[in-house]
């Protein structure tokens, strides 16, 4: 079966993946190098590291192609369950672990799984089948998207009280798209992004962090050493790379002064080291997953295929727009990842999970 979807896969769309992938194992060692010296006594350690979540993430990737799409029809219930249950127990005392004072994993021993991770691919699959269970309703609020928008609800609810509002602004963004792919009408497409804009300033005013962050964002130097100091770094990151920047391995910033250098900003590496040239192939490659990721959904068989190809695109370039827009600083800081960039775990895992559902719906169409 993997043979057979491997003919038949668009080629353009793995290429531009992979191409990012690579990209993201090389950087990875070079901006973690410093801090695994100073922390493991190992240049080394991320890199080794990175290389292993890389393998396991390539097996789902592969499992993902070769998968029967009915299954995924089937299994999308259970999968929900599974996942909403996990969003639960990271509420846990005991299980779910505190970093930097939100509670997004559930330690597994020496590693830890991030629920809200595996909730992003079931609200796909749950959504994308019960809005092509009954195509004929979508255009009706009460029996067409309500149910679409219950779940939602609840699911956004679960990850607040991580608290991750990154996230929940991917998954809704990305379900928003797929009501729109449905057939949902404009006036109700209309009222519901006007009702999500209120709830974001909503859940930004009633958390003072994140007010706090907003400042930080309109004015970084007015707190360079506080809420201002990640995007200052960045910035100080971004600029000095110029057109060519300093060079693969020659970044000043990883030398502790930007944090989270190999995992949420991973692109500011990228435009220090490999400058202006370098940060736009980036961009270009999540243009190519953007384009051949829709045009895959345009071409599907069915519309449950259809659907679910609009809703893993959305969420990598929903989840991309946003990281490059924080480390630019167009957008506020919030904790989110690069996809296929981003040093590994749960997050890269299940964007290859995602990039392998997309490919095996990319060799369907060929396939019909």
């Amino acid at each position: 079966m993997l043979k057979s979807r491997l003919r038949r896969i668009d080629r353009v769309l793995l290429g531009a993946i992979l191409s990012l992938l690579a990209i993201g194992v090389i950087m990875t060692y070079s901006s973690s190098a410093v801090k695994g010296y100073l922390y493991y006594d190992d240049p080394y350690h991320f890199f080794k590291a990175e290389l292993l979540w890389v393998t396991l993430g390539l097996t789902v990737m592969a499992f993902a192609l070769a998968v029967d799409w009915k299954l995924l029809y089937n299994w999308a219930k259970p999968i929900l369950y599974v996942a909403l249950f996990l969003l639960i127990l990271v509420k846990v005392p005991g299980i779910g672990r505190n970093v930097n004072g939100a509670v997004r994993w559930i330690g597994l021993g020496p590693l830890s799984i991030q629920p809200s991770e595996v909730i992003k691919l079931a609200m796909i699959l749950i959504v994308a089948r019960l809005l092509s269970a009954h195509p004929h309703q979508i255009g009706r609020f009460k029996n067409g998207i309500m149910p679409v928008l219950l779940l939602l609800g609840l699911v956004c609810l679960l990850i607040m009280l991580q608290p991750d509002l990154g996230t929940t602004l991917v998954i809704a963004a990305a379900t928003f798209f797929m009501l729109i792919a449905a057939g949902a009408r404009a006036g109700h497409i209309a009222a519901l992004g006007s009702a999500g804009l209120l709830m974001v300033v909503a859940a930004i005013a009633a958390a003072p962090y994140r007010m706090r962050r907003i400042f930080a964002f309109i004015d970084p130097w007015a707190d360079p050493s506080g809420k201002g100091y990640q995007t200052i770094q960045s910035l100080l990151a971004l600029g000095p790379g110029g057109l060519f920047g300093l060079g693969l391995g020659q970044s000043r910033q990883k030398f502790l002064y930007l944090p989270e250098n190999h995992t949420d900003f991973i692109f500011a590496m990228i435009g220090e080291e490999l400058g202006f040239i370098g940060a736009t192939i980036v961009v270009g490659l999540f243009f190519i997953v953007v384009w051949r990721g829709f045009r895959t959904a345009m071409y599907a068989p069915n519309p449950f295929l259809a659907l679910m190809a609009v809703g893993l695109t959305s969420l990598i370039g929903i989840q991309a727009m946003i990281n490059m827009g924080v480390v630019s600083g167009i957008l506020p800081v919030t904790g989110i990842t690069l996809p296929f960039l981003s040093y590994g775990g749960t997050s890269l895992v299940f964007t290859m999970l995602g990039a392998g559902l997309l490919l095996n719906i990319s060799s369907i169409c060929k396939e019909s």
